[in-house]
């Protein structure tokens, strides 16, 4: 079965953008949970450290990532493609 790279690609970036929006909104409402939380993903003690929250990082973060997760998941599908044939 072959998967068609662009749609997959567009899919994940939908998801990414959702999933960027959603922890955006987490980080206004609680930054002290989200900032420990963070922390504990990278294994850093971020306690001291702040968030800055701005439009201009939360569209270019937003688009970054959707894009990012898009052109990967579009390459590994073009290489499962290859790799069925």
């Amino acid at each position: 079965m072959k998967l068609d790279a662009v749609k997959l690609g567009v899919a994940t970036a939908i998801v990414f953008a959702v999933i960027w929006v959603i922890c955006s909104i987490l980080v206004v409402l609680i930054p002290g949970p989200m900032m420990q939380m963070s922390g504990h993903m990278v294994h850093a003690d971020l306690s001291n450290q702040g968030w800055s929250m701005h439009w201009t990082g939360f569209f270019t973060g937003l688009i970054l990532w959707s894009a990012i997760a898009a052109l990967l998941v579009w390459a590994i599908a073009q290489l499962y493609n290859r790799l069925v044939d």
